[in-house]
């Protein structure tokens, strides 16, 4: 139901590369952390974001299909297990730091995609983001957890103010830092054709969401080739981070079994 191509990149300023990206078409999920911390601490933390939401979600998702109603909040499945999987991230991270001083003030923002009965539930945490381009018209979807976005909604800076300011990476929330974390979750139908577009920063701080959309425009027959095209951009504007990159497409149309056939399903699970 999905086509999904990714990269990441530690751009052409830093050594190392804080991103961590992974992604299971088969089951509909991607993530995109990017670290922050001293050290390699910030590539430990996007690490542990990473990997503890696909392990545990791909395991999860086999149990409890997504799109199941959850009896105790009316909605679908898919919220909470999000909700809780991001939560245990936080720990997870949480806990390192306090435990181990190299890794103290360790953080990661997060973006994750389930999808599931023609839907894609989006859940996020700090400034990376994820976008949806549609009938060759880009739209981010996310709303960054920043100072600097915080400044645009009070109307103390317009958008094209903001693209000059020195605030650009004073994220509001973020993974690790707190023992509780808020995670963002909204849900939003798809479209057979549509691109969603999960990015770090070091994409969207480098190259303008015109030059995105462009680029998908041109190239998202090939999402490998668009998918490096991006990074590429972002890196000859300079790459002052790392920058990663997850590109899927849907195929097809992919509604939850109903009826008969979900009985059956259920019966071979």
């Amino acid at each position: 139901m999905l086509e999904v191509a990714s990269a990441t990149d530690p751009g052409m300023v830093r050594s190392n590369n804080e991103d961590s990206i992974a992604s299971d078409a088969s089951r509909g999920l991607a993530v995109l952390a990017d670290g922050m911390g001293g050290y390699n601490a910030g590539e430990v933390a996007s690490g542990i974001a990473t990997t503890v939401i696909t392990t545990e979600m791909q395991q999860l998702l086999d149990q409890n299909p997504p799109y199941a109603i959850d009896e105790s909040t009316g909605k679908a499945v898919a919220e909470k297990l999000l909700r809780n999987q991001v939560s245990r991230a936080n720990t997870s991270i949480y806990q390192a730091a306090q435990s181990q001083p190299q890794y103290a003030g360790m953080g990661t923002t997060l973006v994750v995609a389930l999808y599931y009965d023609n839907k894609v539930a989006v859940a996020h945490v700090g400034d990376s983001r994820l976008y949806r381009f549609r009938d060759d018209q880009l739209e981010q979807i996310t709303r960054d957890h920043s100072l600097l976005q915080e400044q645009i909604d009070s109307g103390l800076l317009t958008k094209e103010q903001a693209k000059l300011s020195a605030n650009k990476n004073l994220v509001t929330r973020a993974l690790g830092i707190d023992p509780t974390v808020e995670t963002e979750i909204h849900e939003y139908e798809t479209k057979v054709g549509d691109i969603y577009l999960l990015c770090s920063d070091g994409l969207c701080d480098m190259v303008s969401d015109e030059d995105i959309g462009m680029a998908l425009q041109t190239l998202g027959a090939n999402l490998k080739l668009c998918v490096h095209q991006l990074v590429q951009m972002a890196n000859d504007n300079g790459g002052r981070d790392n920058v990663s990159v997850i590109l899927i497409r849907v195929l097809r149309e992919f509604p939850a079994p109903r009826g008969v056939l979900s009985k059956v399903l259920g019966w071979l699970r």
